[in-house]
Parts: structure tokens; C-alpha cells; sequence
């Protein structure tokens, strides 16, 4: 890949410099954009067993818990946002000791969700698992489970929306306000609505924090979850978000600053985003950049 990377953006930089360009404010993002070339890289294969949920991903950490995954399919949750009527019933992690431990919620909740996120929010150095929990009666909360005293337990939870059938996606894992720990961002109702939301692990809890309305990380009926990426784009050593905006043909930078999230650049895109970002140094130069695929085909490379 880094072989084709010096054609690529020569071609790159004569398309963006006629159709595309970053929105006021944003010259220190230092962002360059790429379209075409090769296809984005896939995730690891990771196998899953018979009982896990069908097409979903499972999370391989080494803190703790070394895989993540969601298993006992069910059908008695009928919202099918992400594309059927099958969610799962089940969270099973595998730990570094060897335990294989799960929980099975209770008739009125699934998890309605396709990956579950390894992250270490509580800062004991050991990660719990973020997952998407959802009632039949108040629709969907964001719960982190933890392995406490050998078992997997649930140790927070955020309040569910409140009304039968509404979703949420969380958007990444990052330190957004600068205090050296990890935040959670997530999208409430992200197809009616789309209002970002910060979570931080607060005096044994989730807290929340500063929220930014108009943005979307997922489409109704679509499998891929992972429209956002986190990133220091500024080198300041907190985070900023990668994130469409509302209808997917736009990509905002927000930034946290004393408590209130700021579009520092915003992109325009002639055609939906619809794939799972990618980070990956695509260039070679040492850092991450960002990739992903628009409706109309367009391979699209952020590079730093």
C-alpha cells in the first residue's frame, strides 16, 4: 500500500482541490483528503461459535479480558434497526485466567448491538465491556459489564431513552476533556435526532456530560456501527471526533473545550458515508489516519 501511496495522492489532490475542501476554522486539523485507490483494509477474522449472534464482531483485548462476545440469539425484540429481527440475549467474555463467564438478560431486554467494546473506564487497569442494552418498554441504554469476584456482573448503566423502540450507538472511547481518562461518546436516536452525548466514569458510575445535536453514526437497517473515528487531531493530548452530520453526506471535527463541543472543520461529501471508518497509518508517516467508503463507491483516505 505504501508503494501506490505516491500516485494516489496526486490524483487525490486534483479532485479534492475541485469538489471537496474542509469548512472554515479547520486549517489545524491537519488533514489532507484521498480518494480511490485500493479498498480499506478488513478487520481480523475472528471466529465465532454457533451459539454467538450471526455477523457479529467479537472484541480481543489483552486487560483482562482477552474476547468478548454476543451470544443466545433472540427474536422477541421486533425493532430490527440493524437490518433483522435477531438480537442477542446473551454477553459472554473469555478472561486472560482461562474463565469462560456470561450473563443472559431477562425477557424484556436484548442487547441490540453487533460489537461489544473492550475499554478500561473505571482506570483499575483491568477493561470492562460496553454494550447497547435495550427494553422492550423504554428502549436502549448504553450498560458496562465487568468481571468482579470471578463473575461478569453489570456495574453501570446509563437511564434508557424512556420510549419503546428508540436506539443509540456509541461513537468512540476517548479522553475528550483532557483530565487523563477514558470518556465514552455516543449518539442517541441517531436516525431522529442525532444528539451526541459524553459518559465519563464518575464515583462508581456513569456520568454525563456536554451533549452536540445534528450528528449520525448509523443508518437504519445498515450492519456497520462504526461511523466515527477518535483521533488528537491537533497534537494538544486530548481527542477529537470524526462523525457524520445528519443525512451522512457531511463529516464534522468536534473538539471539547471548557465543557462545550466545537466544530473545528467540516467536510462535504456529493455522496452518503456508509462503511465503518478505518484507522490505520495509511501513508506511512508514523500516524493514524482515516478511511472510509461512500455510497456512490469512493474510497475516501483522511491522511495526517
Amino acid at each position: 500500500m505504501r508503494g501506490l501511496a505516491g500516485p494516489l495522492l496526486a490524483l487525490s489532490f486534483l479532485f479534492a482541490a475541485s469538489t471537496q475542501s474542509w469548512g472554515t476554522g479547520s486549517a489545524d486539523l491537519g488533514l489532507r483528503i484521498e480518494t480511490g485507490g485500493p479498498p480499506l483494509p478488513q478487520r481480523p477474522f475472528v471466529a465465532l461459535p454457533e451459539e454467538a449472534l450471526s455477523d457479529s464482531l467479537a472484541a480481543v483485548g489483552t486487560a483482562g479480558i482477552v474476547k468478548a462476545l454476543l451470544v443466545a440469539p433472540t427474536d422477541r425484540y421486533g425493532h430490527a434497526v440493524l437490518g433483522d429481527g435477531i438480537e442477542a440475549g446473551g454477553l459472554r467474555v473469555i478472561t486472560a485466567g482461562g474463565l469462560v463467564l456470561e450473563v443472559l438478560l431477562p425477557p424484556e431486554a436484548v442487547f441490540e448491538d453487533l460489537r461489544p467494546r473492550l475499554l478500561d473506564l473505571t482506570g483499575d487497569g483491568s477493561d470492562e465491556v460496553l454494550v447497547i442494552k435495550a427494553y422492550q418498554d423504554r428502549g436502549a441504554a448504553l450498560a458496562l459489564y465487568g468481571v468482579v469476584e470471578e463473575e461478569l456482573r453489570q456495574i453501570a448503566e446509563t437511564p434508557a431513552i424512556g420510549t419503546p423502540n428508540r436506539w443509540r450507538n456509541p461513537a468512540g472511547v476517548g479522553d475528550f476533556d483532557g483530565d487523563g481518562r477514558l470518556d465514552v461518546v455516543e449518539v442517541q436516536t441517531p436516525h431522529i435526532g442525532g444528539l451526541l452525548r459524553l459518559w465519563s466514569w464518575r464515583d462508581g458510575d456513569l456520568a454525563p456530560g456536554p451533549a452536540f445535536s445534528g450528528v449520525s453514526n448509523h443508518a437504519i437497517g445498515s450492519r456497520a456501527l462504526g461511523l466515527s473515528a477518535v483521533l488528537d487531531l491537533d497534537g494538544d493530548g486530548d481527542d477529537e471526533l470524526l462523525i457524520p452530520e445528519m443525512g451522512w453526506r457531511s463529516l464534522v471535527a468536534l473538539d471539547l473545550r471548557d465543557d462545550v463541543w466545537v466544530a473545528k472543520g467540516r467536510l462535504e461529501h456529493t455522496a452518503a458515508i456508509v462503511s465503518d471508518f478505518v484507522r490505520e497509518d495509511f501513508d506511512g508517516n508514523g500516524q493514524d489516519d482515516v478511511g472510509y467508503v461512500l455510497a456512490d463507491g469512493t474510497v475516501v483516505r483522511l491522511l495526517r
